[in-house]
């Protein structure tokens, strides 16, 4: 019996044929072609062509979702001592529960001068007036002291000045907001006064801004608008990423708008503040982010949203929405 016989099997390669113009192109083995890799650098030059205005000008883009819709605004961080804070005369006096406030703040106030009637009361005061001097003549020491404090007030309040605060594009008190890029390169170019036109940088801002540029970072994107709802889901659902980029914006507004209430709520100490840090611990790993979620377990899901509901709501007041 002879030796089997090999039979080799060819197959045969088709002859490639041209794609039509709406298929995409295919490879032999993985299907459609791969983007060409040297796209991929001009894309990223690109994108840091766009970065490198905002860089250079130090001004970011900012898009900021709130219950009434969502829209693009500007901030610039800067020290204390270079800006001037936005005006909120006008603002405070169109809010008739903080007017009704203020008068009776006012009212307080004038209540606490004392008038003095009596002679026998007045000598009395007098005399008291007279021993307070005594006990404080040839006291040095303590007036170095109460110097030394005023010098270290002094440098306190230096600090502060050279402190880097947020500034917003903001008028009169009140935030603007724009609904596309291009109504807000429309009001940049336009010359109309608003808060950030104080920068050296805002008129280079204004003759190179185009709607394109306004592309905000993912960091810089807040979704105020799903605070409440996430938080009313209580612990399991909540997200620790929306929270706490919400508290940083929220901050950073309270701040620039002067809304001392909301600064409060979110001061050190508070119940919000609390919540805050306990979210940054349970982001982390090890025994840090355990206790920081042993943490969140303990603070009211309803007292958090309540709060932020106000937050949200003082916000969203002095809020101006532009087309």
């Amino acid at each position: 019996m002879g030796s089997p016989t090999h039979t080799e099997v060819t197959v045969a390669r088709q002859s490639p044929q041209r794609p039509d113009a709406d298929e995409p192109e295919l490879d032999d083995i993985t299907g459609p072609a791969e983007p060409d890799a040297a796209d991929e650098p001009e894309a990223a030059a690109s994108a840091d062509a766009d970065r490198a205005l905002w860089d250079e000008l130090r001004i970011d883009p900012v898009e900021i979702a709130l219950p009434a819709g969502t829209g693009f605004t500007l901030r610039a961080y800067r020290p204390a001592s270079e800006l001037t804070p936005t005006d909120v005369a006008e603002r405070d006096a169109d809010d008739p529960f903080l007017a009704r406030r203020q008068a009776v703040e006012t009212e307080d106030d004038e209540d606490e001068d004392v008038v003095i009637l009596d002679e026998d009361v007045a000598r009395e005061f007098a005399e008291s007036d007279g021993e307070e001097k005594k006990r404080t003549k040839g006291g040095d020491d303590a007036g170095a002291g109460k110097a030394e404090q005023e010098e270290t007030d002094e440098e306190a309040a230096d600090e502060a000045d050279d402190e880097e605060v947020p500034a917003f594009l903001t008028h009169r008190g009140r935030l603007l907001l724009f609904k596309t890029p291009e109504s807000l390169v429309s009001f940049v170019r336009s010359g109309a006064p608003n808060d950030l036109s104080q920068l050296d940088s805002w008129n280079e801002l204004s003759e190179r801004l185009e709607p394109a540029d306004i592309a905000p970072l993912d960091e810089d994107v807040y979704e105020l608008d799903l605070v409440v709802e996430n938080l009313r889901g209580g612990h399991d659902t909540w997200d620790p990423t929306l929270l706490i980029e919400a508290g940083e914006v929220a901050r950073d507004l309270a701040y620039a708008l002067r809304l001392p209430a909301v600064l409060d709520m979110l001061s050190a100490g508070s119940s919000l503040d609390d919540l805050d840090e306990a979210l940054r611990a349970s982001v982390n790993g090890g025994i840090g982010g355990f206790m920081g979620r042993r943490r969140l377990k303990k603070i009211g899901a309803q007292t958090a949203s309540l709060g932020w509901r106000t937050i949200v709501g003082k916000i969203s007041a002095v809020v101006d929405w532009r087309d």
